[in-house]
C-alpha cells in the first residue's frame, strides 16, 4: 500500500466541504444520508462540523460485493428509516467510482419526491465515472486505483486507517 491522501489533508478538506454544505443547505434542515458502510467515517467527521439543524439517516447500497471491481449491478441492502418527501437530501458517499451507485441512489431517492437531492463524496474517480454521475460536493479527485482507509475497505479490512492508501496488486 502507498499513502495517497494524508490525515491532515483529509481533515482540512472535510472542514472546507462542511462550510460549502452549510452555505448551500444550512437553512434548509436537510437529511444527511450516509451510504454504508464506506462513508461512515467521513459522515461522522462531516456532521460534527455542521452548525445548523439537520437529521441523519443511513442506507446501504453496493455494486462491489467482495470484489475490487464493480459488478455493474446495484443492490439496496438497507433503506432509509425517515420519509424524505419535501425534504432536502444530501447523500454522502465514500467514493464515486463508475457512478452507477450514485446514479441508482439519486433516481431511487428522487422517486420519493424530496425537495432536492445533492451528492457529496469524499473521493471521485472522474476517469472511471462512465455514468457521468454528478457530484455536488467533492473532497478529492483520484486516479483509477483501488483505495482503502478512512472508511473504505478491502474485504472488510483497512477501514480504520486515518489516511487514504492505494492498494497494489501485490498487497491483495
Amino acid at each position: 500500500m502507498e499513502m495517497l491522501i494524508g490525515e491532515e489533508e483529509i481533515r482540512n478538506r472535510v472542514a472546507e466541504i462542511s462550510r460549502d454544505v452549510r452555505d448551500q443547505l444550512g437553512e434548509l434542515d436537510p437529511i444527511i444520508v450516509c451510504v454504508l458502510k464506506g462513508a461512515f467515517v467521513f459522515v461522522a467527521d462531516l456532521v460534527r462540523q455542521l452548525d445548523f439543524p439537520f437529521s441523519v439517516d443511513f442506507l446501504r447500497a453496493s455494486s462491489y460485493g467482495n470484489s475490487v471491481v464493480s459488478t455493474g449491478e446495484v443492490k439496496l441492502e438497507l433503506d432509509l428509516q425517515q420519509a424524505i418527501s419535501n425534504r432536502h437530501v444530501l447523500v454522502v458517499e465514500d467514493i464515486v467510482d463508475t457512478g452507477l451507485t450514485v446514479q441508482y441512489l439519486k433516481a431511487n431517492l428522487e422517486s420519493r419526491n424530496p425537495a432536492s437531492v445533492s451528492v457529496c463524496s469524499l473521493l471521485h474517480k472522474p476517469a472511471n465515472n462512465v455514468k457521468l454521475a454528478a457530484v455536488d460536493f467533492c473532497g478529492f479527485e483520484i486516479p483509477n486505483d483501488f483505495v482503502v482507509g478512512y472508511g473504505l475497505d478491502w474485504q472488510g479490512y483497512y477501514r480504520n486507517l486515518p489516511f487514504i492508501a492505494q492498494v497494489h496488486e501485490t498487497d491483495t
